[in-house]
């Protein structure tokens, strides 16, 4: 089921979705939005893992490799 939203651009923005979606990747506005907000969430998601990373890192629990031979 779809939950319909309401969103406020100014003209540029919405001249700027426009252009893109007559460009043809996309049929309408609403699947330009939707396909850029599932990006938005995959790059907070990649950025918590991220910092979850980095955060092991900083514990002592990363290691550094030189080589691929360090993979293993």
């Amino acid at each position: 089921m779809r939950q319909i939203i309401n969103i406020s651009l100014s003209k540029e923005l919405d001249a700027a979705v426009e252009w893109i979606v007559k460009r043809g990747r996309y049929s309408t506005k609403s699947e330009f939005l939707r396909e850029l907000i599932r990006e938005r969430i995959a790059e907070e998601d990649l950025l918590v893992r991220i910092r979850k990373s980095e955060a092991e890192f900083r514990s002592g629990k990363g290691k550094i490799l030189r080589s691929l031979r360090d993979l293993s």
